[in-house]
């Protein structure tokens, strides 16, 4: 794509299990502050995981009415405070904009989980004879993926191009990615992305213990249980959040002298075309998705500085994304900074690649690396520098962030220093 229009970071907002704000967010990823705990939200005591990384103190009050709340999924909560803050952060004010040119742009993995299961145990509750004239208009408004962008749009007015993403764990990155591309093609110019999940629930909970995703063998030492590239890993912790990030065309960001964290110059994609939620043992689709972006970005391997990892925690994702790292970046591989931040997190999900651009945003703005906590056995199979336990001191020129998803769906951003 040539000529084609530059797009900036200049706004932040995220909902972590460790801190709804970027200041605290980003003090505990460089701190290794933990936000995994005993589960808290129901009764853990059947299920085989026991320990999840929870959003805690969570007040939408500021950004949301009562009645707003009462109508909006958590997930969708979680988005519409998020992108509150980021542009509030971005030192845009939206009464001075035409709202036709700025649109929304935000992924969810599973969408309203909470909300179909309070609506699920009332039917039961109530039986078939008058369930079914209890059950909530609300339910699918509230319930649908899309509902995070809808939300957001319709709270802050912005008529620009409105869509949504849910490619399980990808669905960030792939927000993000598509919303710089409608910059970039003149679509719009200012897009709001990023994504948003809230699935911790019997359910959603359940069924990733089902599927022996989920870590079980720290259930009394939740802290040290999400431990990526680390020997003794046992699985991901699943966790909740939003992440949102304001994207703007870059000559009109410095027109308005608006602070610029970095340059989003890369968007890259692939299909494993493998399995329903295993990684092709190859690393294949990691190895072309991460090739796509350098190509976008025009960049070569050896220009990137630090990779944020999607570094799960998992037996089979941490070793097949370090061997597709070695296979896209060489003999750079073993020079290249890595790190995983859901060692601090958890997975967030759908959530996890708005977190982490953010992490990434912050990492070249400050020039630190944040680390992977829990690293203590090194695995033969994963090899390369994790940026074990402590954050590190750096010039960060260009990053780029990974994210694999089930249904393997592969998606990587680079973010670069602004120049």
């Amino acid at each position: 794509m040539q000529n084609r229009r530059r797009v900036v970071v200049t706004g932040l907002g995220a909902i972590t299990p460790v801190g709804c704000t970027i200041e605290e967010f980003w003090k505990s990823l460089l701190e290794g502050k933990s936000g995994v705990k005993r589960l808290s939200c129901f009764d853990p005591t059947n299920f085989t995981a026991k320990i999840a990384a929870e959003v805690k103190n969570f007040d939408p009050s500021p950004y949301l009415s009562p009645k707003e709340i009462k109508r909006m999924d958590r997930f969708v909560q979680f988005a519409v405070c998020a992108a509150k803050m980021a542009m509030a952060d971005s030192g845009i004010h939206l009464d001075k904009e035409d709202k036709n040119k700025i649109g929304v742009f935000i992924g969810s993995g599973i969408g309203g989980l909470h909300t179909v299961e309070a609506e699920h145990r009332q039917y039961i509750a109530l039986g078939p004879e008058k369930g079914p004239s209890r059950i909530s208009p609300f339910l699918i408004p509230m319930l649908i993926v899309n509902m995070a962008s809808g939300q957001v749009s319709i709270t802050l007015g912005l008529k620009g191009p409105n869509s949504a993403v849910a490619t399980a764990c990808a669905s960030s990155n792939h927000a993000i990615g598509d919303a710089m591309r409608i910059i970039q093609r003149g679509e719009a110019e200012v897009m709001v992305c990023g994504g948003s999940e809230a699935a911790i629930t019997h359910m959603g909970f359940g069924g990733f213990c089902a599927l022996k995703a989920l870590s079980c063998g720290y259930n009394d030492t939740p802290e040290k249980a999400s431990r990526p590239f680390d020997k003794n890993r046992d699985g991901f912790i699943m966790g909740e959040g939003s992440g949102v990030v304001i994207l703007e065309e870059a000559e009109r960001a410095m027109k308005r002298n608006a602070r610029i964290y970095c340059e989003l110059a890369g968007y890259g994609m692939s299909g494993d075309a493998y399995h329903m939620t295993a990684p092709d043992p190859a690393g294949d689709g990691g190895v072309r998705c991460m090739a796509a972006t350098l190509k976008d970005a025009g960049l070569k391997p050896q220009d990137i500085n630090y990779i944020n990892a999607h570094g799960t925690s998992t037996i089979y994702n941490d070793k097949i994304e370090t061997a597709a790292i070695k296979k896209v970046f060489g003999e750079h591989a073993r020079k290249v900074a890595i790190s995983s931040t859901k060692s601090v997190t958890g997975h967030l999900l759908g959530a996890a690649g708005g977190v982490e651009l953010i992490a990434c945003a912050m990492a070249i703005k400050e020039g630190i690396i944040p680390p992977t906590i829990n690293y203590e056995t090194p695995d033969p199979e994963c090899d390369l520098d994790y940026v074990p336990n402590k954050p590190r001191k750096a010039k960060i020129d260009a990053i780029m962030s990974n994210a694999l998803g089930f249904g393997g769906h592969n998606a990587a951003l680079i973010a670069k220093r602004f120049t």
